[in-house]
């Protein structure tokens, strides 16, 4: 839940996630897919709350997690409800999730940035008191980073080596991706992107879904164990919101 990109390539989106967690968090469950009441969703499952960091609808809408909103703040549990949890709520509104985010009860819950792509991208945050929506140009990539992990010298840092390996790779491939996510930095393995804070904190899994008016791939690489999972998802035409 700590560094996000989007990367559209002709007729495809990417939208790649590092999940870094606490050494002692459980792993996750790879991506499968779960019946939800509005339609099949696709996603890792978290193996403490059972929610997830990044998951898809089969009407072609995806939504990713990162830990906190706009800066730091200070955890204060217990929380109502796990975040994981709160996206998977969003993410089961069929017809728009953006509106199902303005209208949740996000009291009692942990600050979070949502990334969410339903034919338009949007990026929602939640600051522990108030909500804000930004609508995002879906033609440009962007990256995130975690605000309770990163502060903005390094946002900073982590967005020109981005703008940089897109110089190099204006068409990327899936692989480049995961490659980028996995092997950049500058040798701090504080602040690089597959992170490690003295194995206490590190970066668990890399997580891709590649996205058309098709199919939906999501690819999983458990870091944490050294393996890899591919899950798909047919969009529904029927469904598609896009």
């Amino acid at each position: 839940m700590c560094t996000v990109t989007f990367i559209p390539v002709r007729d495809n989106i990417y939208i790649t996630s590092n999940r870094d967690e606490k050494h002692w968090r459980s792993n996750a469950l790879p991506p499968g897919i779960h019946a939800g009441q509005s339609g099949n969703l696709l996603f890792p499952k978290d193996g403490d709350a059972g929610g997830t960091w990044i998951a898809a609808h089969e009407n072609g809408h995806a939504i990713v997690f990162l830990n906190g909103a706009f800066v730091r703040h200070t955890p204060q549990p217990p929380y109502r409800k796990s975040r994981g949890l709160i996206l998977l709520d969003l993410l089961d509104d069929a017809t728009d999730p953006v509106q199902r985010f303005k209208e949740i009860s996000l009291d009692g819950i942990e600050p979070f940035t949502a990334v969410v792509w339903m034919g338009r991208l949007f990026e929602c945050r939640w600051d522990g008191e108030k909500k804000h929506m930004t609508p995002l140009a879906a033609t440009a990539p962007h990256i995130w980073s975690s605000a309770t992990l990163y502060d903005e010298k390094v946002v900073k840092k982590r967005k020109s080596w981005f703008n940089k390996w897109l110089q190099k790779h204006p068409a990327p491939t899936p692989d480049d991706i995961l490659h980028f996510h996995q092997f950049t930095g500058d040798g701090d393995a504080h602040n690089d992107l597959r992170m490690n804070r003295n194995g206490q904190v590190f970066t668990v899994s890399v997580t891709q879904l590649a996205l058309t008016d098709e199919i939906t791939r999501m690819h999983y690489l458990d870091l944490k164990n050294n393996n890899a999972f591919t899950e798909q998802l047919i969009v529904e035409k029927t469904m598609a919101g896009r």
